[in-house]
């Protein structure tokens, strides 16, 4: 049930104060505050490699590719220090810089370096000498020789568009925050001042009313605002937020949510990543100015969310098309697009909206997001990346070295190394334990120190240590996070839901003797305790294999479960299955899913257990094999050992299986293309669309080519007798690059050349439905498809039947 309650201690302490401006002294905050990650001492196993890793390879990696593409030669050219034009992809690369300066920045309070310090002072000596003399910083009209054509003619003019002139110095002032917060310098802090006061004399009531068409300069502004307690900073960010839908401003879409006033909007919609810097903004500015309506509209579109567009892998944003949300239960997953920097964003989200409610519920997001979705985005040796985050593959994701559109890599590059500030909070003399990591930090309680310092098996087992030292007396109540999926929940609400029960009882112990408990409301442990000297706690969260099934109304995962344990969400991959094949499993339930310790992928659990392999016959039966061993791993891990099979989702019936194809001729073919694409395995897969734009399952295509003549080749396992081939056409228009083709037609090999079939019929091109034609019977050893691209769009493919 969605409910629109915004917690009692909000209402309580913000509702006073809700309207803008206000004074500095009578701003506030959130109520809970973490403790920063620079004020705790990781010893985790698990996590201190991650982040290590990210430091030695991730951030100078992501430097070096900054460099070859010429992201950074962009800011020496616009600043006059080399000679040349716009010389990237796209007007948004400039944010990728200032991510990766972020990045390192939070990684150089981990780890101190001089060299990589070095690094940030020359990168920001070539921003500051990119920046006008008023503030402006865009490189590419700076520069002004192939000025990108999302810019505009003039300054700002496409803001609401494509420029992303707003969206870059977001990512800049956050930057400039976390440098001066790492170093002390005020190089670069100074440079994000000098642009955030042009801003904001151009931006605002009776000056340039206009919509940031990518939300993130909001987030960037609040955090110019906590270090400089500049009050325009603020109320800027505010006004940019409360401008979206409003009559007459800008182009009002749902695609960037400025479709209507922020206040009253209900739904998630349009591109995930917007979204979620849009809300996690919200949440900043509700913090500080008690803006009750904001509060109560980013609880509403939480619980949108949550109930209904939430992926099972932590994930946010069901399509490709705009990366954005569909509909409520619409959750495909081979199609998943659960960009990673979407992820990221709801963490950020989720974690403010645990600051404002004490509510544990916005941690089990968090937390499912962090060890799976986000996780993903990285791959062990920390040099290759994923942008989206399917949930199945046949093999055609793969972990790239860097991308066009690179806005992924740097954010998990300035997630990891932040991660520690998500572990413990405080609220006054509340305490709260969120994530159990093996780490130690200090609270202030009324000027004196209490330490904790925990040893945790997450998240491979449920055992946590946890050691409370006050060196006087202190009354405090410490909240331990239960979390919801040792209390059969795995998210909250019932999107997902355990299809088994927990056999044993979570187990907690203080000074050795057995300590009973409740979990209150909010899912904590609470403990109100005059705490002195060393104190020990010893938590044992039950570990088990659990089965998850969706709900009903997501169609994609009927008749299957995924499997999860602790944090950790499973899945099968080819390198561990009979055949190098998982998609075409069927679990078999008779057999119990055990965890064990394996070597593979550095040192991992995996889960054992039976399935048996579905196949299609020639004449439509599907047949299942014997029970064979099913090995599954950590989903964060898939991927590193090469392309393949993979599946989240496993069918427990037959009848949602995805069978073994049948051998057709298409199927016993090499098929090939004139595009390069592992996607020519859809072509004989035997998965047909429901319609021309269906995105659940794969297809060829060749966008963004137009007017050109493609082909897909078959190549018969030996010369053959046909005379008819179907082709079901991808075509995702009104809003795509694809449509039906101009014209087609079939080839057949004769020795050396490929000759016209001379067909018996007419060649039909139709939206939605097969189209086929016959031909006089010929015996080849090889046939083409060949495709005349319409003049302005490109064409695509899901399915070749050859008869």
């Amino acid at each position: 049930m969605k409910t629109n309650i915004i917690p009692t201690l909000l209402t309580t302490c913000l509702c006073a104060l809700v309207a803008l401006p206000l004074k500095s002294q009578d701003r506030q905050d959130y109520p809970i505050q973490p403790i920063p990650f620079s004020k705790v001492d990781l010893q985790d196993e698990f996590w201190s490699k991650k982040i290590k890793t990210n430091h030695d390879v991730t951030i100078p990696i992501a430097i070096q590719k900054s460099k070859e593409t010429g992201r950074i030669d962009n800011f020496k050219i616009a600043g006059g220090l080399q000679e040349g034009q716009f010389c990237s992809e796209y007007p948004f690369d400039d944010s990728d810089v200032y991510k990766i300066i972020e990045a390192a920045s939070y990684s150089l309070q981990v780890y101190p370096d001089k060299k990589m310090e070095t690094e940030l002072d020359t990168l920001i000596m070539y921003i500051g000498a990119a920046q006008e003399d008023d503030g402006y910083l865009y490189t590419t009209r700076t520069i002004g020789k192939n000025v990108h054509e999302w810019a505009g003619t003039k300054r700002w003019e496409m803001v609401h568009e494509l420029s992303h002139e707003l969206y870059n110095l977001g990512h800049m002032y956050e930057a400039a925050v976390a440098h001066f917060t790492a170093t002390g310098k005020r190089n670069f802090l100074d440079i994000a001042i000098k642009s955030a006061d042009l801003v904001d004399a151009e931006f605002g009531p009776g000056k340039i009313e206009d919509v940031p068409g990518h939300q993130e300069i909001e987030i960037g502004l609040v955090k110019l605002y906590r270090a400089t307690k500049e009050e325009r900073y603020l109320n800027l960010a505010k006004f940019f937020l409360d401008i979206r839908g409003r009559e007459g401003v800008g182009n009002p879409k749902k695609y960037d949510q400025s479709h209507l006033p922020v206040t009253q909007q209900s739904e998630a919609v349009g591109h995930a990543v917007r979204g979620a810097y849009m809300w996690t903004a919200m949440a900043d500015i509700a913090a500080i100015t008690g803006d009750q309506a904001y509060m109560n509209a980013i609880d509403r579109i939480w619980h949108d969310v949550v109930d209904g567009k939430y992926y099972i892998n932590g994930g946010i944003g069901a399509t490709n098309h705009g990366e954005a949300f569909g509909d409520a239960y619409q959750l495909p997953n081979m199609s998943a697009y659960c960009e990673t920097c979407a992820s990221v964003g709801n963490a950020f989200w989720n974690h403010r909206m645990f600051l404002m409610t004490g509510d544990s519920k916005y941690i089990d997001v968090l937390e499912r997001s962090m060890y799976n979705n986000i996780l993903d985005g990285v791959s062990l040796s920390g040099d290759h990346f994923f942008y989206p985050n399917p949930l199945a593959s046949y093999g055609q994701h793969e972990r790239q070295e860097w991308f066009g559109c690179a806005c992924c890599p740097p954010n998990v590059a300035r997630f990891l190394p932040s991660m520690p500030g998500y572990i413990y909070a405080q609220q006054d003399t509340q305490v709260y334990v969120n994530l159990y990591v093996s780490s130690t930090t200090g609270f202030d309680i009324g000027g004196k120190t209490m330490y904790i310092r925990q040893e945790s098996e997450f998240p491979w087992n449920g055992k946590v240590e946890m050691e409370v030292v006050a060196d006087e007396p202190m009354g405090v109540k410490l909240n331990l996070r239960v979390p919801g999926y040792v209390r059969n929940r795995p998210v909250p609400s019932d999107l997902y839901t355990y299809a088994d029960s927990l056999t044993k009882p979570i187990e907690m112990k203080i000074n050795g003797r057995a300590y009973p408990f409740t979990i209150d409301d909010k899912g904590y442990i609470t403990i109100e305790h005059n705490w002195q000297k060393l104190n020990k706690i010893q938590l044992n969260f039950p570990f088990e294999v659990r089965k998850v099934k969706a709900n009903e109304l997501v169609m994609e995962d009927k008749g299957k479960i995924a499997v999860e344990r602790g944090p950790l969400l499973f899945c099968a991959e080819w390198p561990d299955n009979m055949y190098n094949k998982v998609l075409s499993l069927v679990l078999d339930q008779r057999e119990e899913l055990k965890a064990k310790r394996s070597n593979i992928l550095g040192g991992t659990y995996i889960i054992k257990g039976k399935a048996r392999m579905a196949a299609k016959r020639l004449d439509g039966k599907v047949m299942l094999s014997q029970s064979n061993p099913i090995t599954l791993i950590p989903y964060y891990l898939w991927n590193n050992r090469g392309p393949g099979e993979m599946a989240v989702w496993l069918p427990i019936d037959t009848a949602y299986a995805q069978p073994e194809p049948a051998p057709t001729l298409a199927r016993t073919s090499k098929v090939s293309a004139s595009v390069d694409s592992k996607a020519v395995i859809a072509l004989n897969d035997q998965r047909m669309p429901e319609n021309s734009n269906d995105h659940t399952i794969p297809y060829l295509h060749w966008w963004p080519k137009k007017a050109t003549s493609e082909w897909v080749q078959f190549d018969l396992a030996k010369p053959t007798l046909v005379s008819k081939v179907k082709v079901y056409w991808y075509d995702d228009g009104p809003d795509g690059g694809c449509r039906i083709p101009a014209s087609w037609k079939v080839q057949y090999r004769m020795g050396e050349q490929w000759v016209d079939a001379i067909p018996t019929d007419e060649y039909t091109i139709t939206k939605d439905a097969w189209d086929s034609v016959s031909f006089n019977p010929l015996t080849t050893d090889a046939l083409r498809v060949v495709v005349q691209l319409p003049e302005e769009y490109a064409t695509g493919m899901y399915e070749v039947v050859i008869e």
